[in-house]
């Protein structure tokens, strides 16, 4: 008899596509191993009406599907990384980081527009993009817009919205790349910390040999950076905090933002250092950017 492994996943479509890629990729290394998917709703999916730092931030998203690992229901877990918060418990560490999707931000215009309406506001949320939009669109007006991919695409074809921004590895996984309108670059809009990555937690103590077959070298290391200079600000939905990695030869560099919600500054930086020094490149650009707001 085939070993069972259940997977755990949310219930959207993107969440859904995201964990039998998973699988899939699984399968092809380990024809032995049998796959259930579970999915669950999480609270983040469940509260649409606010922000996410209003009702908890990131660990929203990650809550039911923590408790489903710890009961048995599940064995291991899918999620998208830059969802996850940038601590994970002991108990259930994240064990593989998927070979990174395109990374980057894309704007999304309704279908047929080519042209941005500038008297209608963008379709945001997320505080990183706003403060990037800003300078990117300035003059423009933005107005909170939650849900998943195709309800975000719905409710901007819909007229009430001059734009949305997504990211590309949600829109190419769904096979909508062509909703892009435009990708914009690390130097235009820093990524989210993990964007891309898929991550898979599971238990400690148990046997996740299986899942080396999805672990990526690159994407591991690119996430360490990235997390560590989230975690050293302790940087929540709340607060405007992007950071993207890209490895050059035998060297890791780094692509960050801080926003400083009492002053109302921000500061974007780059810093590079080798690949094994991956977690200390994330901590130092977080510090040196700290400084920076606090002596402006």
């Amino acid at each position: 008899m085939k070993r069972m492994i259940k997977v755990g996943s949310r219930e959207s479509k993107l969440a859904v596509i995201q964990a039998r890629h998973v699988i899939d990729s699984i399968k092809a290394r380990h024809p032995e191993l049998e796959f259930e998917l579970v999915t669950m709703k999480t609270t983040g999916d469940v509260i649409l009406d606010r922000n996410l730092y209003e009702v908890g931030g990131k660990g929203l998203f990650v809550k039911e599907l923590d408790i489903g690992l710890r009961s048995g229901k599940i064995d291991i877990a899918v999620h998208s990384l830059k969802d996850m918060p940038t601590v994970t418990p002991e108990d259930l560490p994240i064990v593989s980081f998927t070979k990174r999707e395109n990374p980057y931000d894309a704007l999304v215009m309704p279908k047929g527009v080519d042209k941005i309406d500038i008297s209608k506001p963008f379709g945001c949320s997320s505080a990183r993009r706003k403060l990037q939009l800003e300078k990117l669109y300035p003059g423009m007006s933005a107005k909170g817009i939650r849900g998943n991919v195709l309800l975000r695409l719905e409710k901007v074809d819909g007229g009430g919205y001059a734009a949305t921004v997504l990211a590309c590895a949600g829109l190419n996984r769904m096979g909508l790349q062509d909703r892009i309108s435009r990708v914009f670059s690390e130097r235009e809009m820093i990524p989210a910390a993990g964007q891309g990555i898929l991550a898979v937690q599971a238990r400690a103590g148990e046997d996740h040999t299986y899942l080396e077959c999805v672990d990526d070298f690159e994407a591991r290391t690119a996430s360490m950076a990235e997390r560590a200079f989230v975690r050293r600000l302790d940087g929540g939905c709340s607060s405007p905090i992007a950071a993207f990695a890209k490895i050059y030869s035998s060297n890791l560099r780094l692509y960050a933002l801080y926003y400083d919600e009492k002053s109302g500054k921000s500061v974007t930086g780059e810093l590079e250092m080798p690949i094994s020094d991956a977690e200390k490149l994330g901590i130092t650009l977080a510090e040196k950017l700290f400084k920076e707001i606090e002596h402006d």
